[in-house]
């Protein structure tokens, strides 16, 4: 939190009776809408780009047309909540890149953000299926990306995913694949909801 003596802006992530405060600035005390259970504090950086990761539960296989609805929900989110950078949604985890947006009270946090994604992509799969019940794990993995950190660097992790998992050969050739500098990956439909 501290860089060369000054406090550096961040939003804390406090747990107490299933709110958050944001603490920095002019948003202290602001409370967050939705409850997130984490094992450890979170810190969410100010303007801070995200590398994110989340899995299915029991790494439970996603079908063809789940994972499109899964991509369809983080693009349909996409400049509203967050911007999105880049998405692969592999069989049984999915990885992100985005900036959360400021929604006029503050930034928009990550518990929020994934909430979102988690809850309305579970519950089109789910209805998809005919089936009930939870289909992500509660967990997941975020990581601030660092000034000297390459970005790029992670999203070419991002696009040799479905490379080395054996998928294809081209990454590009990965449906369920999209960079905001190609707009594709892709053939990632924008089909509303």
């Amino acid at each position: 939190m501290w860089r060369h003596g000054r406090p550096r802006p961040c939003l804390l992530i406090v747990h107490s009776s299933q709110t958050f405060f944001s603490i920095f600035g002019d948003h202290a005390g602001m409370e967050h809408k939705h409850a997130y259970r984490r094992k450890l504090p979170h810190y969410q950086w100010i303007g801070k780009t995200y590398f994110i990761t989340f899995a299915t539960d029991d790494r439970r296989v996603l079908t063809p047309h789940s994972r499109q609805l899964v991509l369809d929900t983080c693009l349909k989110g996409s400049g509203k909540r967050y911007q999105l950078r880049a998405v692969v949604v592999m069989p049984d985890h999915v990885h992100l890149i985005l900036t959360p947006l400021d929604d006029g009270t503050g930034p928009i946090s990550l518990p929020e953000i994934l909430q979102e994604i988690k809850s309305v992509s579970a519950h089109r799969i789910n209805k998809y299926l005919g089936r009930k019940g939870r289909l992500w794990q509660e967990e997941s993995f975020d990581r601030a990306m660092r000034e000297t950190e390459n970005t790029r660097g992670r999203i070419e992790y991002i696009l040799g995913n479905p490379v080395r998992a054996g998928l294809v050969r081209n990454p590009y050739d990965y449906t369920w694949l999209w960079t905001e500098s190609t707009g594709e990956g892709a053939r990632a439909s924008k089909s509303s909801y």
